[in-house]
């Protein structure tokens, strides 16, 4: 049961993201070009050019989350006593999905960023940073976000990520 109730979330944030990629990805390229041109090309950046980029990632993440929140919770209502009701009865469903964000985290940063960076050339580790930054943040980064918007969708008891899977959103 609480193998089932873990496994819908992401299995619901995988279809939420498909149907609602275009603002997904619109905001998430905000990052992408902004790691592409800073890691990539960081010596020509001016550094002040490079802070405020950094200010604007931040925003387009925050709008991210607000549009994935609005989106992902029309109609439902947050109810604290419901979501610590739901963490204490299936507080395991919450341990397997740390989990697998944990496996994401240990594959797409230090495996994918830290690992097979330290395998390139010197030369190389520049551009394939810029180029998997690029690539993360309407991906790994963006999906993350959906999953933990999940999350709390079905903590506060909606039909949505049940075991089901089903509803709507």
């Amino acid at each position: 049961m609480e193998w089932r109730l873990a496994a819908a979330v992401p299995r619901w944030a995988v279809r939420f993201y498909l149907r609602h990629w275009k603002p997904i990805v619109g905001l998430s390229l905000v990052g992408s070009v902004q790691r592409l041109a800073v890691v990539g090309w960081g010596d020509a950046v001016p550094s002040g050019v490079a802070a405020a980029s950094e200010v604007v990632v931040v925003v387009a993440r925050v709008l991210l989350v607000v549009v994935v929140w609005r989106l992902a919770m029309r109609g439902i209502t947050v109810a604290w006593p419901r979501i610590q009701e739901f963490v204490t009865a299936h507080w395991r469903s919450l341990v397997y999905q740390g989990l697998g964000l944990s496996v994401a985290f240990l594959v797409f940063d230090l495996g994918a960023e830290q690992g097979v960076s330290a395998l390139l050339p010197e030369a190389w580790r520049q551009g394939y940073l810029a180029a998997l930054l690029f690539v993360k943040n309407p991906t790994v980064i963006a999906f993350t976000v959906v999953w933990w918007i999940g999350m709390v969708r079905q903590a506060c008891g909606t039909a949505t990520p049940a075991a089901s899977g089903r509803g709507p959103a």
